[in-house]
């Protein structure tokens, strides 16, 4: 450990520790750094920064939790083993967005409720957009790191076609979230588009109905006036004959309304 904290210049040994670091890769005389940072499987999406130096000669990987820096047996082997396996575990975890997103299509298009579907929708956006900023600076990274071990120094045993996996397997996981964002935008639409023709249908209703009982409306107010000669106010059959005149007033309008809505 001591012969790598000679050569190691103070910032990036705190670039190294920091777990929240976005990936990115250097190159400075006697060492080159690489962080990449990436989204790990446990029990919720997290994103960790994994950072290694290379020497001339050999490769370390800085171990956060126990602050170390741990020597690799291989120089180029090893650490395409471990970024790797994190990759991998990742592809598999990010399956189960894939369902998350499927179902709630599913679900839009067989139009049953589900109280909790934009908060789900919301959520998924959240998380996925997150993986797709984070895969594309780590995308970024890897290229130039693969870009300069190949043509710089093509003598040191880099692994080239294990890195340009690595590259393809990044680059096939951010094209995944790009897709499941898409898909997500495109359920959002939808769901504001039936969300709002649901709306505008019962508007449509209640405007009908208001177009039948305004007449209703005008009359009771009319004869709810405190004044005098109003018809039908004397006589023993003022409000049989002002029930007689609404209801006639009500067949009248909805007949309107209802040759109002065929013509339309």
């Amino acid at each position: 450990m001591k012969e790598i904290l000679d050569i190691l210049d103070e910032l990036h040994l705190k670039d190294l520790k920091n777990a929240r670091h976005p990936s990115y890769f250097d190159v400075n005389e006697g060492y080159n750094m690489l962080i990449l940072r990436l989204p790990i499987c446990e029990k919720e999406l997290e994103f960790y920064s994994f950072g290694f130096v290379f020497t001339k000669h050999a490769s370390y990987y800085y171990n956060i939790s126990k602050e170390v820096f741990e020597k690799f047996d291989t120089k180029f082997q090893e650490p395409y083993l471990f970024i790797n396996t994190h990759i991998d575990s990742f592809m598999k975890m990010f399956s189960s967005y894939q369902n998350q997103v499927q179902e709630m299509e599913e679900i839009l298009y067989s139009e049953r409720d589900k109280k909790d579907f934009m908060s789900t929708w919301f959520a998924l956006k959240r998380d996925i957009t997150r993986v797709e900023s984070v895969l594309e600076k780590a995308l970024y990274t890897m290229n130039d790191f693969i870009e300069h071990y190949e043509v710089l120094h093509p003598d040191e045993g880099f692994l080239v076609n294990n890195y340009a996996d690595l590259h393809e397997h990044l680059e096939r996981s951010k094209h995944s979230s790009t897709l499941q964002l898409s898909k997500l935008d495109y359920i959002y639409n939808f769901y504001n588009t039936r969300t709002n023709e649901r709306m505008n249908r019962l508007i449509y209703i209640l405007t009908i109905i208001s177009a039948i009982f305004l007449p209703l409306n005008l009359m009771v107010g009319f004869f709810g006036m405190n004044t005098t000669g109003l018809p039908f106010s004397s006589g023993s059959n003022g409000t049989s004959n002002v029930m007689m005149s609404m209801f006639a007033l009500f067949i009248i309008s909805s007949i309107f309304v209802l040759f109002w809505k065929k013509r339309v």
